[in-house]
């Protein structure tokens, strides 16, 4: 018996993994970074306590693909956030993937490219590297240009992943909701998202030279009050440009929930925003196939 149970937990993790497929963005080297030689690198021992990448310079996304009999054909595209120097990839990335993909979503998480560091701790590095502004600004155009080529890709094979191309969108967190934002300033009709999700982005960052589109897709915007980074306000002024635009915006705001919560509990009202997510897809007949 006990044989028996310990060949069932291996069965049962290798049909787990068989879920997650890891798939290069580009062909070769991502352009823009051609010349980058760094490799991607992973610290679960940091000031964060928690497992972050950093390093990425070839950038991929891992699909995690839902139990057919639930799948919706919804897909989301996950930017875990980091400042740019890593990715939050756990609590941000795949813990969001794993919640989306047991209620039918296929899940995508975004590793995209960072700004390369020069010791073994990107989370250290974050606090010791002065006015981030300028370290940070060459990397978030590539950054964005990733998340618009993950959008792309998914549309263009989305027959293959069992994907609706009409129901492809983005969410990232802190700097990935900077990628998110850029990509919904920047898109073209290829690599358009149908809905879009910052959490606590860094509005600062975020690339919008050209102005709220026209066509611009609705958004689902989750900040704390109490961020110690103090970004949300960057969240109020990302609702209110969508809306002055007049374009479909949601906008919670916790009391309480500090920065970079994601997935962690914290036993506080911001623990269940993933839940408010999934009202709002709902809503919007995303959750249903």
């Amino acid at each position: 018996m006990k044989r028996f149970w310990i060949a069932s937990l291996g069965l049962a993790a290798c049909a787990l993994t068989a879920q997650e497929k890891v798939i290069p963005l580009y062909d070769g080297p991502a352009p823009g970074s051609e010349d980058w030689t760094h490799s991607e690198r992973e610290s679960v021992s940091n000031l964060w306590n928690t497992r972050v990448v950093f390093n990425v310079s070839r950038p991929t996304l891992t699909w995690f693909a839902p139990d057919r009999a639930r799948a919706n054909g919804t897909a989301v595209i996950i930017c875990p956030g980091g400042a740019f120097f890593a990715l939050s990839i756990d609590s941000e990335g795949r813990d969001v993937a794993r919640w989306l993909a047991e209620r039918g979503v296929h899940a995508f998480v975004l590793k995209y490219r960072l700004v390369k560091c020069e010791t073994d701790d990107p989370t250290r590095e974050v606090m010791t590297r002065g006015p981030l502004d300028a370290v940070v600004a060459p990397v978030v155009k590539l950054a964005m240009a990733d998340g618009l080529a993950a959008v792309r890709h998914v549309r263009d094979r989305a027959a293959e992943y069992g994907v609706n191309p009409r129901r492809i969108g983005i969410l990232g967190f802190s700097a990935g909701g900077t990628v998110a934002a850029s990509v919904a300033y920047n898109y073209d009709p290829g690599s358009r998202p149908d809905f879009v999700a910052p959490i606590y982005l860094a509005y600062h960052w975020t690339i919008k030279d050209r102005g709220v589109p026209t066509d611009a897709p609705p958004m689902f915007i989750v900040a704390a009050s109490d961020d110690q980074l103090r970004l949300a306000p960057h969240s109020v002024e990302l609702y209110q440009d969508w809306t002055r635009a007049g374009h479909s915006a949601e906008l919670h705001l916790y009391a309480r929930g500090g920065h970079g919560f994601g997935m962690r509990r914290q036993n506080l009202p911001s623990d269940r925003w993933i839940e408010r997510f999934a009202d709002w897809l709902d809503m919007n007949g995303w959750m249903r196939p």
